[in-house]
């Protein structure tokens, strides 16, 4: 199939700038997501490969090729958009076989593409139809069926599942994953839904105010934040963040409310006295059992989900606070649960660059 480079990718709309130099090397056969909140720059990114956006700096190579000059026709690349983007007044046959067609491919080989395509997303009894009488996800199945028959080097997805409802989503990225690597074509994912971004992608790119704020595969970003932002966004519910300093010797971390916790096997990320952001993230709080000095939650609200229950309050120095216990018997709204944050579990930031800290073994 394809390679693909983005070297140095920048992009200004008259004096703002909205990408900061993106570098980003994407292997043939590789799904990479790009995922950030609104306005992050993602969907400039995406049009940029796709040569609908011309970068103010920087290149884009496929099969290190420098395509950056090119028009979007000459790139060889096929684009999933978010509307689905297809021809009201034709068939699904028709609006799949649009593309070959302007580029005078034989009839036989168009109907043979069509009905393989077809029979691959299981819409070969939907060919005859226009789309207003197709559902959502029957739809979105055309519009991958028309990138699909062009047997293109490169596909880009631009939050194909947004209009979608939550259980069909579901189904429909359990599917664009299985046609991706069966394929095996190189692919850009762009979503803001950190769900998608874990389940489909080989590696993420997570955005940030114009930036690569990490790329990784989706577990070591999950695992190893680089950052307070990267940490915050990625996981849900999201990351608890407290303020601490180090202490005794900077082998442990003393919370603004007072109480230490020591860090796992004697690391120590930085001299006494450095002011820290402390993260945990909510399924790795457990409840203190009797006899253990846990940290007082002050329960404001507790949300029962059958196999667990996340519970919603503040700790004795106010910080907000969110825990996700296993099972349904979870004290209620009112009550106080003494909570311990395991060693192993906490994440280290720097508090004045939000940068991740790597403990140093003792």
């Amino acid at each position: 199939m394809a390679t693909l480079e983005l070297a140095g990718v920048r992009k200004s709309f008259g004096a703002v700038p909205v990408l900061h130099g993106i570098d980003l090397a994407v292997a043939d056969g590789e799904m990479v997501v790009i995922v950030g909140a609104s306005g992050c720059g993602k969907s400039t990114l995406l049009r940029i490969v796709a040569g609908l956006e011309t970068p103010t700096g920087g290149r884009v190579l496929i099969d290190g090729r420098d395509v950056t000059p090119l028009e979007p026709a000459d790139r060889d690349i096929a684009m999933v958009f978010q509307n689905y983007a297809l021809y009201p007044h034709m068939s699904v046959f028709d609006n799949m076989a649009y593309g070959l067609k302007i580029r005078r491919v034989p009839r036989a080989e168009i109907r043979r593409r069509v009905q393989e395509t077809a029979e691959l997303l299981g819409i070969s009894a939907l060919l005859d139809r226009r789309p207003r009488q197709l559902s959502g996800g029957q739809r979105q199945r055309v519009a991958m069926g028309r990138a699909i028959v062009r047997e293109p080097r490169l596909f880009l997805f631009d939050e194909p599942l947004s209009n979608l409802d939550a259980k069909l989503r579901v189904q429909m990225r359990a599917e664009i994953r299985r046609l991706q690597r069966r394929l095996g074509v190189t692919s850009l994912f762009v979503t803001h839904d950190q769900t998608e971004a874990m389940t489909l992608g080989d590696r993420l790119v997570v955005m940030h105010q114009g930036r690569a704020a990490q790329i990784a595969t989706p577990m070591e970003v999950w695992a190893r934040p680089a950052d307070t932002y990267v940490a915050g966004f990625i996981g849900s519910p999201a990351m608890n963040f407290l303020e601490a300093r180090l202490a005794a010797e900077g082998r442990a971390a003393a919370l603004a409310a007072g109480p230490v916790l020591r860090f796992a096997d004697g690391a120590r990320p930085g001299p006494e006295g450095r002011r820290l952001v402390l993260g945990v993230r909510p399924e790795h709080v457990r409840a203190a059992a009797a006899g253990e000095d846990g940290i007082p939650l002050a329960v404001d609200l507790a949300e029962p989900l059958g196999s667990e229950t996340v519970l919603h309050g503040r700790l004795p120095g106010g910080e907000a606070f969110t825990a996700r216990l296993p099972g349904a018997g979870a004290p209620q709204a009112g009550t106080v649960l003494p909570l311990l944050l395991p060693a192993e579990a906490l994440h280290v930031f720097d508090a004045e660059t939000g940068r991740r800290l790597d403990p140093l073994p003792a």
